[in-house]
């Protein structure tokens, strides 16, 4: 670690405050290195290498051996420690090993580890170590190499020459401001600081643009900068201290418009249409509701959402911006609505009437009158009661006077009209007004600090500014410098090691195995065959199961000899014997031994299966 700040001093003092044409990188300086997190290749207890390069393995500082350009070699876990397997051999390391890149005598710019065979190329050293039951691995490699990694996949290896200056430029200044940041490592290969995916060297614009800004850094007061930046700011640049909390000098930074952002059609944005005769998205008509509730209640209509109806939506706008002045960050949606609900109607009580009947005098016209039998009473029938009036809901009724209402924009508004650019609830809204509807625009992806990578593609495509006028324009308080980017230094392959591929008191690095005798209790049909077509420094898996993807065993070489078992189910594979070991093969890198080139006599082939053809 203090060597690594020793490293950092000295590197600060080679800054030179002197016009970039003034001033030559040197290539006899040493390099500054990085070292860097390989989050994305996602190891887990094995590691799979190509080394493509001229690498030896240390392990505790000390030399153990030597590797040739193209070697495969497996680092894999074993009962906590690491172990090395190559071309049959088997090394312990320990609780780590670097491989160390060293120089070939050729074009060294093109060496280094991949972790896939077509994959990127990783140009440095490789630490392994162990780390909660997995590997562990940070590459450690020169600053402008890394960057060769880094500004095609943060930008892109389409984007003009100048922005990708300006990408390297600021990536540059990032990378150096991160040295010795860790104990471990400087960077990781994420977002969390800087994508880095290996180097692929079809990308010669990315290349150019690193190349032609070599040691091209950004700095304040004499310091390095740091010198954040983001795919898209939505419109307006936004200040470090408005993102992250902490202090720090943030002068060269400014809230500045940046209508090369707007005008990128590349620039992600998401519109929200919010119809002026209120036909609104159900669960933005439940946030306008919660805030018309006291209103509702206090004019007596019945308070739940299916009792609200927004009838028309005559202004909105914004407000409240979450900094100060010019920001235009806004937390704040006013609208202003005519809208109506439901309210509870008593009906009135009305009694029914009882009809009067008047007394009728009786006349007889006889003169004894008939007595008249007296009924028998009957009993008076119970009254039924009148049944008590029941209240219903109205229809909706209309609000005397509109109301205006304001909303918090973050973070419900914005995820339930679908304007969630970047998920930081960050977005910069404007509003447009037609005869019929409201849009609301949402723009910026990211953080918004410093330099916009949409806005710099636009301001190098179509107006023509060169890397230092964008440098400007998204950091005004900086100035560019230049120190020395150096190249990597890379050591020599030690003497003793250099003659062969391992230690002197190593195995040969590649042991011939016998195959077992053919006896009576091998499978009928089984044959003698011998590795064939493969080249003759090339080696054929011997793997656990009849797919690519299984694992290997061991590696078998050209003219190795072996019993074929059986056929698989997919004709392709055979299984196979060694005098050790059983695994599988694909048919068509082996060939039968023809009679009489064996001591052993080859049985006759299962009836109707002919061994594989050769190419």
């Amino acid at each position: 670690m203090k060597k690594r700040l020793v490293q950092m001093l000295c590197l600060l003092l080679c800054i030179a405050l002197l016009p970039l044409s003034a001033h030559t990188a040197s290539a006899e300086e040493p390099a500054p290195s990085v070292r860097v997190l390989l989050r994305r290749v996602a190891l887990t207890d094995r590691a799979d290498l190509i080394l493509d390069g001229v690498y030896t393995a240390k392990v505790g500082g000390k030399v153990i051996m030597s590797f040739p350009r193209k070697a495969e070699v497996t680092v894999a876990i074993r009962s906590g420690e690491l172990f090395l397997f190559y071309e049959g051999m088997t090394q312990h390391l320990g609780a780590g090993v670097t491989f160390v890149r060293n120089a070939s005598g050729g074009d060294d710019a093109r060496t280094g580890i991949r972790f896939e065979k077509n994959g990127g190329l990783y140009p440095g050293d490789l630490r392994l170590t162990i780390s909660g039951g997995v590997l562990y691995p940070v590459c450690t490699m020169s600053v402008e190499d890394y960057l060769l990694g880094v500004v095609p996949y943060e930008m892109s290896e389409y984007f003009p020459l100048e922005a990708l200056k300006a990408q390297a430029v600021c990536a540059r200044t990032y990378a150096l401001n991160k040295i010795g940041a860790n104990a471990d490592y400087d960077v990781v290969d994420t977002t969390n600081d800087q994508v880095f995916k290996g180097v692929n060297h079809a990308y010669t614009n990315a290349a150019r643009a690193v190349r032609e800004t070599a040691g091209v850094v950004g700095t304040y007061k004499g310091k390095l900068a740091i010198c954040y930046y983001s795919a898209s700011n939505g419109g307006q640049t936004e200040l470090v201290q408005n993102v992250w909390s902490g202090r720090g000098d943030w002068d060269y930074y400014a809230v500045v418009d940046d209508p090369y952002d707007v005008e990128n059609p590349e620039s992600v944005v998401r519109r929200a249409r919010i119809a002026k005769n209120g036909d609104v998205r159900e669960g933005f008509k439940d946030i306008l509701f919660s805030y018309v509730l006291p209103e509702m209640v206090q004019q007596g209509y019945v308070p739940a959402a299916e009792n609200f109806r927004i009838d028309g939506i005559s202004a909105m706008s914004l407000g409240a911006p979450a900094h100060a002045e010019p920001n235009r960050l806004y937390t704040k949606l006013t609208l202003t609505l005519a809208w109506s609900g439901r309210k509870w109607i008593q009906p009135e009580t009305k009694g029914t009437p009882v009809p009067e009947v008047e007394d009728e005098e009786e006349f007889y016209f006889f003169a004894t009158p008939v007595p008249t039998a007296t009924p028998t009473p009957m009993a008076t029938p119970e009254a039924s009661p009148t049944p008590e009036p029941t209240a219903y809901l109205s229809d909706f009724i209309p609000a005397e006077e509109e109301i205006t209402i304001t909303v918090d924009i973050f973070p419900e508004v914005i995820d339930e009209l679908l304007l969630s650019v970047y998920g930081a609830d960050n977005e910069l809204l404007t509003i447009q007004e037609t005869d019929t509807h409201f849009i609301l625009e949402a723009r910026r992806y990211g953080h918004g600090v410093g330099m916009s990578q949409r806005g710099a593609q636009w301001m190098a495509g179509q107006y023509g500014k060169t890397y230092q006028e964008i440098m400007k324009f998204y950091y005004p308080g900086l100035t560019l410098s230049k120190m020395d980017a150096g190249a990597p230094v890379l050591p020599t392959t030690p003497a003793d090691l250099a003659a062969t591929l391992a230690p002197p008191a190593t195995p040969t690095p590649r042991p011939t195995l016998m195959p077992a005798t053919m006896t009576a209790d091998l499978p009928e049909g089984a044959y003698l065959a011998a590795v064939t077509e493969i080249d003759d420094d090339s080696s054929l898996n011997l793997r656990e199961e009849p797919s690519q993807g299984a694992a290997i065993l061991r590696r078998l070489y050209k003219h190795q000899q072996l019993i074929v078992l059986e056929t698989c189910e997919d004709p392709a594979w055979v299984k196979v014997k060694t005098d050790v070991i059983e695994g599988y093969v694909m048919l068509s890198f082996i060939t039968p031994v023809e009679e009489g080139k064996a001591p052993i006599v080859t049985p006759a082939p299962t009836p109707g299966f002919t061994p594989g053809p050769t190419k």
